[in-house]
């Protein structure tokens, strides 16, 4: 149930003086999610307790805007966003989904390569965010392997340290593999990533276009993206086809996707337990 304070601020936000229909709406892991709608319109809205994750969707918000700004992939728009004493509130267009065709993961390919030709002189960005529901710094470095290393892995670590997730041996096996990243990863501009590119989170809208939906952006290396799409499937042959076509993968493309994917497995290490373990083990234990 939404509470009546709650209401009132999407009335407010929303600029509307008749009732307001709530359906709840699948697929948000820590926001309360909602359609709303508002006579003809309809919108997607999100809810969140403040305390627990202050400026989440004030980040989010600036994410979307920064890949709206770009026009090469639909991003949904910002309706409105606010917040009261306790709760925080995202509103955003409502998106009419369709069929995933062989058009649409042609052009899904096709727009992502786009977007990774948008270069920064610096990796990072001159905000932090959030990764899920933990922070994600993302303090400028001027090479690549510095902020993998110090904004990505070394805080994740340090925090499954704390929570006894991870052994001291892990992380002398992790020292080792940073020692090893200069020569696995060849020079390549900082780009513009979506940041937490798994299936969840991007759509297809009722014309067979794809839609990035619940960003972590930040200027990266494009192999964070790439290789989000494969630590949970969901994404077809055409996409990777038509990325590689516009903008080809290294050689060694695979061995990357395996180190980068170290990130996500930390966050979700820290934020659902050694179940995750296994395969951070089994990547770090290779180098």
């Amino acid at each position: 149930m939404i509470s009546g304070a709650v209401q009132s601020l999407i009335q407010e936000l929303l600029n509307n003086k008749f009732p307001l229909t709530y359906t709840p709406v699948g697929g948000g892991s820590i926001n309360h999610t909602y359609r709303i709608t508002a006579g003809k319109e309809t919108f997607f809205c999100k809810i969140n307790e403040l305390a627990a994750f202050p400026d989440l969707f004030e980040t989010e918000k600036q994410s979307l805007k920064l890949l709206a700004q770009q026009h090469v992939i639909r991003i949904p728009q910002v309706v409105a966003s606010g917040q009261n004493g306790e709760h925080q509130v995202l509103i955003l267009e409502w998106i009419e989904q369709g069929l995933q065709t062989d058009a649409f993961w042609s052009r899904f390919g096709e727009q992502l390569a786009a977007l990774h030709h948008i270069q920064s002189k610096r990796f990072g960005l001159a905000t932090d965010n959030y990764m899920g529901s933990l922070p994600q710094s993302n303090q400028p470095a001027d090479n690549w392997t510095d902020f993998f290393i110090q904004q990505r892995l070394q805080p994740q670590v340090k925090l499954a340290i704390n929570r006894q997730l991870l052994e001291p041996a892990h992380v002398q096996q992790f020292e080792k593999l940073y020692q090893q990243l200069d020569n696995l990863f060849a020079p390549e501009p900082a780009v513009l990533l979506h940041g937490d590119l798994w299936s969840g989170n991007f759509l297809c809208d009722a014309s067979e276009n794809p839609v990035l939906i619940d960003p972590a952006v930040y200027y990266g290396h494009r192999s964070m993206d790439m290789a989000m799409t494969t630590l949970f499937g969901g994404f077809d042959s055409l996409f990777y086809e038509r990325y590689n076509y516009h903008y080809p993968l290294p050689v060694n493309y695979r061995q990357q996707w395996e180190i980068c994917n170290l990130y996500p497995l930390l966050i979700h290490l820290n934020l659902f337990g050694k179940s995750y373990l296994a395969d951070i083990v089994h990547t770090i234990r290779r180098y």
